[in-house]
């Protein structure tokens, strides 16, 4: 990928790390290019007019990729009708040869261009997204603008524009909003400035159901807040193994989005199944104890980011249902699926109508998209079922596979349960009442559950 810095630089940048070109004159380097300037999909040559604020690049190189990218899509307009859209800049086009292989049976279209800002995606976003009606769009967009000296407020208001004109063209297109990835201090991207753009996107899209916020900067950062060179050689853009943690972050997303295949199974001799796979049968809300009442009103009357807690009034079934109503427990291809809440956080909890007195190992499988935020309830106490890896507690687990399949097994006994994941202990004499349902809680990110059985045992 061709690449230039604010200095003047070209440089091609690889999966293993980068390769300097040379050090052109200022004025070739920055000069807009006299390349087919009167091109309907070339950069206009000037400001006036066009919508959103900040910086466009018009830069000679940036303005021949620009136009060549975009030439090239336009003739692939009618095969590209009805994908899954991944756009952005450099890291985006980074990816574009491996899509179709990071996500096997899902029709995806690249639309991502080296140096592009926010401002440049809106411009361009008619006749390079819209046009080809997705059926969903991927968007990481925004450290470029920084690198120009955008501020975080400029560049959330491009983001904005940027997602009204996504929502107008179909209100029911989902959106995935990575959030922009750590780089460094020396690439003009300080980690401050990507934490306020980060947290001014999310406040942008807060509350709307159609986006999905993913938490893609925490998957990367260093304990500096800075990319990691093992993941990032020239600290902006990553190499295999940061675009695989991308994949297995986006992965779970778009099988919620319905872009997956189901996966039957059938429980191991001596195990019921707790969840068929197709509908949410077996489970429901029930009502709010008045200690978690309690425990709601204490925390929202103490810290303003606490996570919106909704109170249930009287048990309900969802027997028959593939969704509860609210729409944040679905089954989707032979998984439970707790979704990221548009609140951000918000605590609810699923219930079996079943209780369970006897003994009993419980089995289930989890995958967390990064920072989730989940939990599993035996007979009422919250074994924590996180993405450990980031939002803890189990930090040091080695056999913790993050945004991949993880197997939790409960050993019931005598009322104490011990808790083991990929066979490494979590909890042990984990005190419970006599009796009661098994639970699965929704906080923060996206939590998916599969395989959910039991078996009895004697006492």
């Amino acid at each position: 990928m061709l690449h230039v810095t604010r200095s003047g630089i070209l440089y091609f940048s690889f999966s293993a790390g980068l390769v300097l070109l040379g050090v052109p004159g200022s004025a070739a380097g920055n000069a807009p290019a006299a390349v087919s300037a009167d091109h309907p999909l070339a950069i206009p040559a000037t400001d006036e007019g066009l919508p959103g604020a900040g910086p466009i690049r018009r830069y000679e190189w940036f303005e021949k990729l620009w136009l060549e990218r975009r030439t090239a899509w336009a003739e692939h307009l009618e095969e590209d009708q009805g994908a899954v859209v991944f756009l952005g800049d450099s890291i985006t086009q980074g990816w574009e040869s491996r899509l179709a292989a990071a996500f096997p049976g899902v029709r995806v279209a690249g639309r991502g261009i080296s140096g592009d800002t926010t401002r440049g995606v809106l411009i361009r976003l008619e006749e390079d997204v819209l046009a080809v009606n997705p059926a969903a769009v991927v968007l990481l967009i925004g450290t470029n603008d920084l690198d120009e000296g955008a501020t975080p407020e400029i560049i959330a208001g491009n983001l904005k524009l940027i997602v009204e004109a996504l929502e107008t063209h179909d209100p029911r297109m989902p959106v995935v909003l990575c959030q922009v990835f750590p780089s460094s201090p020396e690439k003009n991207r300080p980690p401050e400035q990507i934490q306020a753009v980060n947290a001014l996107y999310l406040a942008a899209v807060k509350g709307d159901p159609r986006v999905t916020y993913l938490e893609t900067w925490p998957l990367f950062a260093g304990e500096d807040g800075n990319a990691k060179p093992e993941e990032f050689p020239d600290l902006l853009h990553p190499n295999d193994l940061g675009y695989a943690k991308w994949e297995a972050a986006v992965r779970p997303i778009l099988a919620t989005l319905g872009f997956s295949v189901s996966e039957p199974f059938v429980p191991e001799e001596g195990f019921q199944s707790l969840f068929n796979g197709h509908d949410l049968t077996g489970w429901g809300y029930r009502p709010t104890s008045e200690e978690d009442k309690k425990a709601a009103r204490s925390w929202q009357a103490s810290d303003p980011d606490a996570a919106d807690w909704p109170f249930v009034t009287e048990r309900v079934d969802f027997d028959g249902l593939t969704r509860s109503p609210d729409g944040r427990f679905a089954a989707i291809g032979g998984r439970l699926v707790v979704t990221t809440p548009p609140e951000y956080r918000k605590i609810q909890q699923l219930w079996t109508t079943r209780e369970f007195p006897e003994n009993f190992i419980l089995k289930l499988e989890f995958r967390a998209t990064p920072n989730a935020d989940s939990g599993i309830y035996v007979r009422g106490p919250q074994l924590q079922c996180r993405d450990y890896a980031l939002a803890g507690p189990y930090r040091d687990l080695e056999r913790y596979r993050p945004q991949d399949w993880n197997e939790i097994v409960v050993t019931v006994k005598d009322g104490k349960a011990v808790a083991i994941c990929n066979g490494e202990v979590l909890e042990v004499g984990m005190e419970l009442p006599a009796s009661g349902p098994i639970g699965l809680e929704g906080d923060r990110g996206q939590m998916e559950y599969r395989r959910i059985r039991i078996k009895a045992l004697s006492r």
